[in-house]
């Protein structure tokens, strides 16, 4: 290491103001920071005296995820080797493992090139440094997608991503959408067919097809299957609650598995970095909205009961990372209760009138990044008409 410090140091004037490399600073600053912490210390007093910065920031948001990174790759194996005819009790963990690398790597390389190069180029031409905030961009975007997406697919989604959702804004800390699910979405609206439709997540064809999307499972209560168990399309498999929160079942890379995202919940939670006002808002408005449609059911996907809602499709993952992004999301303590229980309110909303489309967690969040602004607006506005009422200023 001590080699390596050496050599930045030496090619460091190149970059520096007046180098022969200028321009290209901000690639040489952001390659030296991720490998050491900074050797440059405050001039004078500091605004803010604490321990965390963005790139620590960054760095726990990573580990939240590892979890569901990890799970995603084992999984994405073991649905594939299970839809090529392996008996479950022969499929090993090291195999299964591996081939779900081989699917997710390609994608997380590609987003990383991608969606690197976008975020390099503006660093250069808005000449600031590179900021962290892609690290956890670029991986919740494959974590997001089916196994089998292409490549180029991939690249355009997160370039789509990366630009419209934020840079266009003005970068990290400006954008108002989520740019991981800004990607996602554009994807689903671009290649409805490959993204969700009848041809994409189904086993059995001439080459194994990612299996069944989170939100398939979610659809086949229509068919009056039972509370505890899913008949899933094939007409043979069952699903049960708890392979859908462990997660053994298929699905988008990271999103199967609610265990994996409530481990990565609670090292958000105690390290500070998500909302658990915005986590709980979630989950109270999914509950008092599947409990609604409890009550009036007139068909079995309005009977679908609070915790299937939770296990299925994308609502753990995006209830924990996706919501929770302390940009786009709502930034005062009640705003965040509002903003949070909105969102599970639509997610329910979407899955139960739309059976077309029975998955609105991507959805309902996007919604409500672009209504978060106002929300913290009229929190603040409340507050103050409060004050000013109770100082008799009114």
């Amino acid at each position: 290491m001590k080699f390596l410090r050496k050599q930045l140091d030496k090619l460091e004037p190149l970059f520096e103001r007046g180098g022969k490399l200028e321009r290209l600073f901000p690639v040489f600053e952001a390659m030296d920071s991720f490998m050491f912490t900074s050797g440059k210390t405050a001039q004078s007093g500091a605004h803010i005296r604490d321990g965390i910065d963005m790139k620590r920031l960054m760095m726990i948001v990573v580990y939240a995820l590892l979890p569901a990174t990890l799970f995603a790759m084992y999984n994405a194996g073991y649905q594939e080797m299970l839809a090529a005819g392996t008996a479950a009790e022969d499929i090993g963990l090291m195999a299964a493992f591996l081939g779900g690398a081989w699917k997710f790597l390609p994608l997380y390389i590609v987003t990383l090139a991608a969606g690197g190069i976008i975020e390099a180029t503006f660093s250069i031409i808005r000449k600031h440094e590179i900021n962290e905030g892609f690290l956890v961009t670029s991986l919740l975007y494959p974590l997001i997608v089916p196994p089998d997406l292409p490549l180029w697919q991939a690249a355009m989604g997160i370039a789509f991503g990366v630009l419209i959702g934020k840079e266009i804004f003005g970068g990290t800390g400006m954008n108002v959408l989520n740019p991981a699910l800004t990607g996602r979405i554009f994807l689903f609206f671009a290649y409805p067919g490959q993204i969700s439709g009848d041809s994409v997540w189904i086993a059995g064809k001439e080459n194994w097809i990612d299996g069944w999307s989170g939100a398939t499972p979610l659809a086949q209560f229509y068919g009056g299957t039972t509370h505890d168990t899913v008949l899933m399309p094939d007409g043979q498999t069952v699903m049960t609650w708890w392979d859908a929160f462990v997660g053994m079942i298929p699905g988008s890379l990271g999103e199967t598995s609610a265990l994996a995202c409530f481990i990565g919940a609670f090292i958000l939670i105690i390290t500070k970095v998500g909302s658990w006002r915005i986590m709980a808002g979630c989950m109270i408005g999914m509950f008092a909205m599947a409990g609604l449609f409890n009550l009036i059911a007139v068909n079995s996907f309005m009977q679908v009961p609070w915790y299937w809602h939770l296990v299925t499709g994308g609502f753990a993952f995006g209830m924990v990372f996706m919501a929770t992004d302390p940009v786009s999301a709502a930034s005062t303590d009640t705003g965040r209760w509002i903003y949070g229980i909105l969102i599970g309110v639509l997610t329910v909303l979407v899955r139960v009138v739309n059976p077309a489309y029975p998955e609105g967690m991507m959805l309902a969040i996007i919604f409500m990044n672009v209504f978060a602004p106002t929300i913290d607006y009229y929190v603040v506005k409340s507050n103050i008409k409060r004050r000013e009422k109770r100082l008799g200023l009114q």
